[in-house]
């Protein structure tokens, strides 16, 4: 998913996953399976990589080969909700179908739309992937709707 975008953006700043990890405030074995896209990173985790590296998350994502500079210093959690509702009303969907599709609950989703909790990156990217959405768009941190 992201290993091949995440490991070059450490590397062009020369960094080791170790210093990485310390960076992010993360042990290094977590960094390394992230890395390894071995385990999903957490959604405001990707969200201070991307703003770390001053990045588009969909690159991360290896959503798509375009590198953008993209640095947002604050997460609008209102602003990911509606995106999130928005998101699943552009598809037609009801909250069962968009649940299902992920192998979820309707409340889980609900959760998303209503800003208790923050989208799974790992829901995201199912999403982004299949409808050509940019994640950045849905995480507030753009205004591109649709993947570059």
């Amino acid at each position: 998913m992201y290993s091949n975008h995440l490991e070059n953006l450490r590397n062009e700043l020369n960094l080791t996953k170790k210093e990485l990890a310390n960076i992010l405030g993360v042990s290094n074995s977590i960094y390394a399976r992230w890395e390894k896209n071995t385990d999903s990173i957490p959604t405001r985790r990707l969200i201070q990589i991307a703003n770390y590296f001053n990045v588009n998350i969909d690159y991360i994502l290896n959503l798509t080969n375009n590198k953008i500079a993209i640095k947002s210093n604050t997460i609008n959690y209102d602003l990911i909700a509606k995106r999130t509702r928005e998101l699943r009303i552009d598809l037609n969907m009801t909250l069962r179908e968009i649940a299902t599709f992920l192998n979820t609950t309707s409340s889980t989703w609900s959760a998303y739309e209503t800003g208790k909790t923050v989208i799974l990156s790992s829901f995201l990217t199912q999403i982004c992937k299949k409808y050509k959405y940019s994640a950045d768009w849905v995480l507030g941190r753009s205004n591109n709707k649709y993947l570059i």
